[in-house]
């Protein structure tokens, strides 16, 4: 699947559809599910009905409500997870409003612990999650090409291309694009 037009409306289409079966299977309201993630309640529906995008910070909120990383989630609503994933049917998520691109490279399938994500950040990006998916979820990120900016546990960690950064996540973490390139990096996610 690419990141053309009527991918992304796919792909919105059918992870608006997941996040409102996933809320009715938990027998939570809108108003349930705001009071646990800190969304409002009109943003939760508008989400829920493909009506917005949800963002990287959303998704990473209803994330940890939920249990699951975010790629957890998108390969939910994927086709049946195959053992060879080609490039052309990796799944290409971009957030627009954060600058924010991810390839699941390795999604997740049921058995396995660990993922790995090709993403990039555009020049001036600045990503923050108030708190991780799943805590102690840990983390293995590979600058490939750029400078990023990666803060976890209120310590600033300034990566260049080759540099690899090793954390568990328990709080929150920020990314920041360094320079006036995008910034592309690798990371290899590896459940608890």
């Amino acid at each position: 699947m690419g990141n053309d037009d009527m991918g992304t409306a796919d792909v919105d289409a059918r992870l608006a559809a997941r996040l409102a079966e996933l809320r009715s299977a938990h027998g939570w309201s809108l108003g349930d599910l705001a009071a646990r993630s800190g969304v409002s309640r009109s943003t939760l529906s508008r989400a829920e009905r493909a009506e917005i995008s949800p963002t990287a910070a959303l998704l990473n909120r209803l994330c940890a409500v939920y249990g699951r990383t975010m790629s957890q989630l998108l390969s939910e609503v994927e086709e049946t997870p195959a053992q060879l994933v080609r490039a052309a049917d990796q799944a290409v998520w971009t957030d627009p409003a954060s600058g924010f691109t991810r390839r699941s490279v390795s999604p997740p399938q049921a058995g396995l612990r660990g993922e790995v994500v090709d993403a990039t950040l555009a020049p001036g990006a600045d990503l923050g999650y108030d708190r991780p998916p799943v805590p102690g979820l840990e983390q293995h990120l590979w600058v490939l090409e750029g400078g990023l900016a990666v803060t976890v546990r209120e310590v600033t960690h300034t990566l260049a291309a080759g540099d690899c950064l090793r954390f568990r996540v328990w709080g929150g973490t920020r990314f920041r694009c360094l320079g006036e390139r995008p910034v592309r990096y690798a990371l290899l996610v590896v459940a608890p």
